[in-house]
């Protein structure tokens, strides 16, 4: 018996940029933003990716995306090698994965209506034409939570929550399979977090979609995801289900970022685990485990050499650690 693909598989992904300098600007080093990172995504389901800000969740989505070219690594999409796709193939693609961006504010064109910009995709895929655009755009406008008559105004008269929407509906418009929230939430208010959060889920039912949800706030991808990657300095550190990820962490930085989660009950107390030092220089990443310069339980000659490989210690749980198996 045959067992169909993942919808998404992301192989040993690399970006690195260039830090130009000097009277030449030539290239002088390089930042290692993500470092070998693999995952796949199963049709339908919702994947965390959670970690400190620099840790390259952004980048990994973006590169997943092809609107950062990666360094090397390959993604597959329904089975299919996209790393290699030429701009022709990708604008094809493009149907089938679309991103939603942080700022609601920076992602949309004050000069083009909301109508326009919720439009745009379907003339250039070709999706719709005259009369019938202004239809689906009333449509999806109104999926979202907002007015058919809203099309006819600009995103400076919209507050965050509803620009969010705005910036939703654009990424529907097209019919994607995968949609990359990329701190969708962040810049919102916790009322209008909730909100978004439970459009999101709404969506993913009526439509069929999957997700990948990159966010810091472990608290709400608890909420919304299956399974949770844990990202530092490049690197998955930590792959699990989400009961799994916040009931039996394993890796010493979950363990960490777990414990700096409020609990909403006064009455209740969490241990906090306090980390020594700061992130390291992503220009000049430690060797070994880069977690070894901050984790309370490193050992000197195995975890400053030897780089840990991500690896299964139970069921639907992935580490990448020396000491924890």
């Amino acid at each position: 018996m045959t067992t169909n693909p993942p919808l998404l598989k992301v192989d040993k992904l690399v970006k690195h940029f260039n830090i130009k300098g000097g009277f030449l600007q030539r290239s002088v080093e390089k930042l290692h933003a993500v470092d070998g990172v693999s995952f796949s995504v199963e049709a339908g389901e919702t994947l965390g990716v959670v970690g400190e800000s620099g840790c390259g969740k952004s980048t990994t989505g973006r590169c997943i995306l092809r609107l950062i070219e990666p360094t090397s690594g390959q993604v597959w999409f329904e089975g299919r090698e996209i790393t290699g796709l030429n701009k022709t193939e990708l604008r094809g693609l493009a149907r089938d994965m679309q991103i939603i961006f942080q700022d609601p504010f920076a992602s949309l064109n004050p000069r083009m209506t909301v109508g326009a910009i919720v439009g745009e995709g379907l003339v250039i895929h070709g999706l719709a034409k005259g009369a019938e655009i202004e239809q689906r755009v009333a449509h999806l406008l109104e999926t979202v939570g907002l007015n058919a008559d809203h099309m006819r105004r600009y995103p400076h008269e919209f507050s965050g929550g509803q620009r969010q929407r705005i910036g939703i509906a654009r990424a529907l418009a097209v019919n994607p399979k995968l949609l990359v929230c990329d701190e969708a939430v962040s810049a919102l208010d916790v009322s209008i977090q909730a909100q978004v959060i439970n459009l999101l889920q709404d969506l993913q039912q009526q439509f069929g979609l999957t997700y990948i949800f990159i966010a810091h706030d472990l608290s709400v991808v608890e909420h919304i995801a299956n399974r949770v990657a844990v990202m530092y300095l490049g690197r998955i550190v930590e792959l699990a289900t989400s009961r799994e990820l916040y009931t039996t962490p394993r890796h010493p930085y979950t363990e960490a970022l777990l414990s700096a989660v409020p609990i909403p009950d006064p009455t209740l107390k969490r241990q906090r685990i306090r980390l020594q030092g700061d992130v390291p220089s992503p220009i000049h990443p430690p060797a070994g485990c880069h977690f070894h310069t901050r984790c309370p339980i490193a050992q000197k000659g195995l975890c400053d050499v030897q780089r840990p490989e991500l690896k299964q210690v139970g069921e639907g749980q992935w580490v990448s650690c020396h000491l924890r198996s």
